[in-house]
């Protein structure tokens, strides 16, 4: 069967982005600490790209209308740009990687303390284990996750050790080196769930009357004690609550997340650090609304490089080793460029955004209280400020403002709305408090269920459902009644 090929047109619409645009979405996404590391990244890979004010312009970046059309005024008709540099190298060219908070974290040559796997191998060298067997416990110890579990049975590390090293060892060695492990600081390290991780710190008490009791009831009645079933522990052991109740007392006291007791690396105790992103102050009853900017400098392209430039278009460019530096020099200035002007629209951008929410959240910014918070949706931010619904989004996401009250993630004043049995429309975060404070003030030995909660709920003039009430109280991270009682 003969085959033909044809040739045919078609018209066709797309849209693409521009390497700028591509830029402010990714830099919209950075909070401060994280912006913060890509300006220092792109300090040192962009010659073109120097820190400090343009003396020769005497032009903050930060000032200047981002709405100004930039034109290049080493432009000259002796010859063209497109010629040297192609549409691909410009989408290369903005195609930043947004990942540079990791990246700044490989970059660190040293850090100050030790890591929490580091910790539990530094106590192996303190055991009488062989070399073969330390070599072993250090392959556990390495399974070891961050809450301090050994999340996989011996068998599956034998398989594992077998598989990846060519180490044979049999399921009893690797038991052993299991056990002693399990002695290391903290205590309860290297369990293999919540109820081995309470009994090896129970063993590790003295074996008093009440810690043996505590003891049985994790290993006997460990479902009916997370269901907080205390009358069936009490009659199946014959014991009185005083008991029961000094035995619960001794068992709250250990830790369930035996890894999180460790402070790990500078580095990582400092991941707790929350840098606010924007900073609103009350002056004679007006919010004023700006930007943190820290410690970043302001950016302008080297005049230097702008003499290269200049210098180059006005030579012979035909030969091919000035060619390629002509493409150098224009790719260098055009991402530093596209890098402030980035910046400049990421600031506006995030400036009227926050405007917005605290125009629309006024009094809360005013007084405080999360009662004065309304009903507010992305959508709601996006029609006063004119941006798309996913352009509120990056800029929300992971951003913190300071206030007069604190420090409140964004997304905090985000919520929907229900209507009370009088038409008024409240934010569903004042139903959420109300929920959270009857919890609270309740007789915990009588917890307030589900039922009661939207019982009281209506004589307060809140139309709520059972399933919407229990959706609230999960998000709010309280469990069941059945498991708030106390004895």
């Amino acid at each position: 069967m003969a085959t033909s090929l044809t040739l045919t047109q078609q018209q066709k619409l797309q849209t693409k982005l521009s390497p700028a645009q591509i830029q402010v979405m990714r830099m919209l996404e950075l909070p401060a600490c994280e912006l913060q590391a890509r300006i220092n990244e792109e300090l040192q890979e962009n010659p073109a790209l120097e820190e400090g004010a343009d003396k020769t312009q005497d032009i903050d970046f930060q000032d200047q209308d981002i709405n100004d059309e930039y034109t290049n005024p080493l432009q000259n008709e002796d010859f063209n740009y497109d010629d040297y540099v192609q549409d691909d190298d410009v989408i290369e060219r903005g195609n930043y990687s947004n990942q540079s908070h990791e990246k700044a974290k490989e970059d660190i040559p040293f850090s100050v303390g030790m890591s929490f796997g580091e910790y539990l191998k530094s106590q192996i060298y303190l055991t009488k284990m062989d070399k073969p067997d330390r070599h072993i416990a250090k392959f556990v110890v390495g399974n070891i996750d961050d809450s301090g579990y050994l999340r996989r049975t011996a068998e599956e590390l034998v398989d594992d050790l077998s598989f990846r090293e060519g180490i044979t060892v049999t399921d009893e060695k690797m038991k052993e080196i299991i056990a002693q492990i399990q002695q290391f600081d903290p205590p309860g390290v290297a369990a293999y769930d919540l109820q081995d991780c309470l009994l090896i710190q129970l063993r590790q008490h003295e074996p008093t009357n009440t810690i043996q009791l505590a003891t049985i009831i994790i290993s006997r009645f460990f479902d009916a004690f997370s269901r907080k079933q205390y009358s069936k522990i009490t009659q199946r052991l014959s014991i009185s609550e005083e008991e029961l109740k000094a035995a619960i007392s001794e068992i709250t006291r250990l830790n369930p997340r035996p890894g999180n007791s460790w402070l790990g690396t500078v580095y990582d105790r400092n991941q707790s650090v929350v840098v606010p992103d924007f900073i609103v102050e009350e002056e004679d009853d007006e919010l004023i609304v700006s930007l943190n900017q820290g410690d970043i400098p302001p950016l302008h392209v080297s005049p230097e490089y702008s003499q290269m430039l200049d210098l180059y278009s006005q030579e012979n460019h035909t030969h091919a080793s000035n060619k390629e530096a002509l493409r150098f020099v224009k790719n260098k200035i055009d991402s530093a460029k596209w890098f402030i002007d980035a910046l400049r629209q990421r600031n506006e951008t995030m400036l009227q955004t926050m405007s917005a929410i605290v125009a629309y959240q006024r009094e809360f910014f005013l007084q405080g209280d999360s009662i004065y918070l309304k009903p507010m949706v992305l959508k709601d931010i996006a029609d006063r400020t004119g941006y798309d619904v996913s352009t509120i989004s990056r800029v929300c996401s992971n951003k913190y403002v300071d206030t007069q009250f604190g420090l409140f993630p964004l997304k905090y004043f985000f919520s929907e709305a229900i209507l009370k049995k009088d038409g008024e429309e409240i934010s569903t975060r004042e139903i959420k408090q109300k929920v959270r404070e009857l919890i609270d003030n309740e007789n915990k030995s009588h917890p307030i269920t589900d039922d009661d909660l939207v019982e009281i709920l209506h004589q307060n003039g809140y139309a709520i459902a059972r399933r919407t009430v229990a959706k609230y109280r999960e998000q709010l991270g309280i469990p069941v009644a059945r498991l708030r009682h106390q004895i």
